[in-house]
């Protein structure tokens, strides 16, 4: 059975009744039984009444403090100024302005109120200490600068009060900030896969379906007349296929890996297999020629497949914008850097039977290039040449100041 927390909690408007309630019984009742017995030079009856009005205001006043701290501060301190320099007798009836003091430092708008409550304690002391220049016996005396002190206390409880309270709202808005950084990270750690893997699915799909276009159209084209080459199409569009499944299980499998270890999934393309790469182009109709100087030293597995997508893609956009053509690939490993160059003669004038070479609507594989070079660092060019043709270079630094993404 579950037990059900009830809150005692009063609502905050009957607290402040009930403790300006309390603070006018007190100022009232605490003055009279202080003074009973004893002759005074003004009861509080004199004038109408009017030390028990004074008591009573500066008591009831209270009950608006949170409201309105300031006119309650005049308030009060007013009616301290009128009850005591009327010489009516002393007691409790500085309760009401110690808690309006108080309250004006506590929920002030900060320095402007502790200025406001020091003044107005400066002006009550020196009030108090006039009205009491004639007083007898002289220690009661002690009473005006116990009145003095206890305001300058009320005033630095209520700084302290406040200081506290706008140290604990920074370091919940540095909580808060904190978290929606996290969150911001989050987000942009997922933007960046998400990303990484629209890219990676890109290139791979687009190299496919580029030799997948080319083959097709050799079949179509031989079917009646060649059927051994039409074969060898198919065998083609078969491996192609089977290989871009394979990479593309590789790259999405990272979605379905919930522990995270990779295990059983086929690595990333690299450098290494340039020259199945160079197969398949010479199988689509590009001549291309290779001329690689290999590392000295393995290449970060970041680099190798930033430069062998560069390159795939590079490729594939020849095999779908410009059909059969000389293409050249330059590999040179530096000291710190990994040039990469493709260059294409342009398209000849006898056109391949799958139809490639017709001009294409521009799509984001120079875009994917570039962005893959600007995370590690590098930085890609691409362009027409002078005498016909395009090239792609690329410069993608051996110590990647940025992610594989």
């Amino acid at each position: 059975m579950k037990h059900r927390v009830v809150s005692l909690r009063l609502p905050a408007l009957v607290q402040e009744v009930l403790l300006a309630l309390f603070i006018t019984v007190t100022q009232v009742q605490g003055t009279i039984v202080r003074n009973a017995g004893e002759v005074v030079q003004r009861p509080l009856t004199d004038l109408g009444n009017l030390g028990y009005v004074l008591l009573v205001v500066s008591g009831v006043a209270v009950a608006a403090r949170r409201r309105w701290p300031l006119p309650v501060f005049v308030t009060t301190a007013l009616a301290s100024l009128v009850y005591y320099g009327l010489d009516f007798p002393d007691g409790p009836g500085w309760l009401g302005l110690y808690v309006a003091l108080y309250t004006l430092a506590a929920y002030g708008d900060g320095r402007r109120s502790l200025v406001i409550a020091g003044v107005g304690t400066s002006v009550l002391a020196i009030a108090w200490l006039v009205a009491a220049a004639d007083i007898e016996p002289r220690a009661a005396i002690g009473w005006v600068w116990f009145r003095i002190g206890a305001s300058v206390m009320s005033a630095a409880l209520g700084e302290s009060v406040r200081s506290r309270q706008v140290i604990a709202a920074e370091a919940k808005e540095r909580a808060e900030l904190a978290e929606r950084t996290r969150e911001e990270e989050a987000r942009a750690r997922v933007d960046a896969e998400r990303l990484r893997i629209a890219r990676e699915v890109h290139d791979t799909v687009a190299h496919a379906i580029a030799i997948i276009n080319v083959q097709s159209g050799v079949t179509a084209h031989v079917l009646d007349k060649r059927p051994e080459v039409a074969r060898e199409a198919l065998r083609t569009i078969e491996q192609t296929s089977s290989r871009a499944l394979r990479e593309m299980r590789a790259i999405l499998g990272v979605l379905r890996d919930d522990d995270g270890d990779g295990d059983g999934r086929a690595p990333y393309p690299g450098l290494g297999q340039i020259d199945e790469l160079a197969a398949k182009a010479r199988e689509a109709g590009l001549d291309i020629t290779l001329e690689e100087t290999l590392p000295s030293v393995p290449l970060p597995s970041a680099v190798g497949g930033a430069a062998y997508r560069i390159l795939q893609e590079s490729i594939t956009n020849v095999i779908r914008h410009v059909g059969p053509t000389r293409v050249t690939v330059a590999l040179s490993p530096g000291i710190d850097a990994l040039e990469i160059r493709v260059t294409d003669e342009g398209r000849r004038a006898a056109r391949h039977p799958s139809g490639t070479g017709d001009s294409a609507e521009p799509g984001r594989g120079i875009v994917g290039m570039r962005e893959r070079c600007q995370l590690l660092g590098g930085e890609l060019d691409a362009g027409p040449l002078p005498g016909g043709g395009f090239e792609v270079k690329a410069r993608l630094p051996l110590t990647p100041t940025g992610s594989s993404l």
